[in-house]
């Protein structure tokens, strides 16, 4: 695509062998794909550890912000899902450790699974440039 959008490239990409793009940039938005503890090398992070997970989630969602020319205090969006609806409360503290008011929009949703077993939540995130 070109014009107003392109995609977030990123080196290494840990979801090139899922055929997935990081992210788009539309305009002065970003729009992340979820985001999973999976290392920039493609390696499951955290197995077991939901607070494991929940850190790489969050550098994740770090550096492909960093990549697009944003930060997370721009994040304007959340949608986060959880395969276990239990860790709801470690998810309102990260909310007070990973953003400040105001506090982005959000949407938190309980799902049977994510793409690997092993996985525990996923985050995607709409963020602006500007």
């Amino acid at each position: 695509m070109t014009g107003i959008a392109r995609v977030i490239e990123m080196t290494p990409d840990p979801l090139a062998p899922y055929a997935i793009a990081p992210g788009w940039q539309v305009g002065n938005l970003l729009f992340l794909s979820g985001q999973a503890a999976i290392s920039a090398e493609g390696a499951l992070v955290g197995v077991g550890d939901f607070d494991a997970q929940l850190v790489q989630v969050m550098a994740n969602i770090d550096r492909v912000l960093a990549a697009g020319g944003s930060e997370r205090s721009r994040i304007v969006k959340v949608t986060i899902y959880l395969t276990d609806m239990a860790n709801f409360p470690k998810i309102v503290e990260a909310r007070k450790v990973y953003f400040t008011a105001p506090y982005p929009a959000d949407t938190i949703v309980e799902v049977k699974s994510l793409a690997l077993p092993e996985l525990m939540l996923e985050i995607d995130v709409i963020a602006t440039t500007g």
